[in-house]
């Protein structure tokens, strides 16, 4: 299955249904009055985040998305069968924006979420609703009121526990192989991953998703190389990863080139707790490695792991980290759930 991140679509709810016109005419009944019932409603337009989806391919052949109308009114009072309702099922994790691909509108992030986005128009009224003591025989009715129309962007931004970046070729699609069953394209050239991977890890018999970002350039921020959609998918997540290819000559400028690009994007992306990495140090020897670390870890004034994604070495003592922001993370989110609940504190484990 293709991915496929961002994709317009066209919305409209269902006109209503027109009043209709008629009088009772039954047997030994000269006179009948009106009886012309009301239009059905016309259907609602609803966006729905599904946690079986994970990309917005759908919607490259499907753009059109519209509601039915409401039926006539019938004689005998009888109100017409309201318009059947339009339901987008989107992916969690997606955010609808206006049409001018700036002004957020919804963020979809529950599975089941579901709003109402577009109503459908009210049904007319039929001659039966304008009879009156000075009108007995109405022949007034009104047509169906107009749905709604609208134009919208969707933008799907992955929700991941935690997200790998680095430049082109640091090794971020080999690592997310090697500690997950994800299979990602991996080859030695830039822009292998065109597109995020997610990948499921198992620490201490515990799960945590980690996404694979496609490797950034300086000027990403601004759109450049693969641009500020991918940037995007780092946005959720709890912990980066920020994988360095150990063996390029200047180490310290690839580290501040991903730190400028996170920190240009804003969204408080340089503000995510980071675990650094030195990778393919398979490739330097322990010596050499070790020299490359301190190189880093002095200039930049952090913590420097060294791991080797071909080999496996040091992965677990990464995951080990990444795992330490992640559970601190997901304590957090339940303290805000709680609190967002009144009264959470009263409320008995049987409820």
């Amino acid at each position: 299955m293709k991915f496929l991140d961002e994709a317009k679509i066209y919305l409209e709810s269902g006109k209503g249904g027109p009043g209709c016109v008629a009088f009772r005419r039954e047997k030994y009944v000269d006179m009948g009055g009106p009886d012309g019932g009301n239009g059905g409603r016309g259907g609602h337009v609803y966006i729905e985040a599904h946690d079986n989806l994970n990309t917005l391919i759908d919607f490259r052949y499907t753009q059109h998305f519209r509601a039915s109308a409401g039926d006539n009114g019938a004689g005998a009072n009888r109100t017409g069968k309201d318009g059947k309702d339009m339901i987008v099922k989107v992916p969690v994790g997606t955010v609808i924006l206006d049409e001018d691909k700036e002004t957020e509108l919804f963020d979809m992030v529950t599975p089941g979420q579901r709003i109402l986005f577009l109503k459908g128009g009210d049904g007319g009224f039929g001659n039966a609703h304008y009879k009156s003591s000075t009108n007995r025989a109405p022949r007034k009715f009104t047509p169906g009121w107009p749905g709604e129309e609208r134009a919208v962007w969707l933008r799907l931004k992955l929700i991941a526990d935690a997200g790998i970046v680095g430049l082109p070729n640091a090794g971020k699609s080999t690592f997310l192989s090697v500690v997950s069953r994800a299979k990602p394209k991996i080859a030695d050239y830039p822009f292998t991953t065109l597109a995020p991977n997610l990948g499921v890890v198992k620490v201490h018999d515990r799960e945590f998703v980690l996404a694979d970002i496609p490797g950034l350039i300086e000027g990403a921020h601004e759109g450049h190389g693969l641009g500020t959609r991918f940037l995007g998918h780092v946005e959720r997540t709890r912990v980066l990863l920020h994988l360095i290819d150990a063996t390029q000559d200047d180490i310290v400028g690839a580290y501040k080139t991903i730190r400028g690009e996170l920190k240009a994007y804003g969204q408080g992306l340089a503000k995510k707790p980071e675990i650094i990495a030195l990778n393919k140090i398979d490739a330097l020897g322990p010596e050499l490695a070790e020299d490359q670390q301190k190189t880093l870890s002095k200039a930049i004034k952090k913590k420097v792991l060294l791991v080797s994604a071909v080999s496996r070495e040091g992965t677990e003592q990464v995951l080990a980290e990444l795992w330490k922001h992640i559970e601190k993370g997901r304590a957090k989110g339940k303290q805000k759930a709680r609190a967002s609940i009144p009264d959470a504190g009263l409320v008995s484990e049987e409820s």
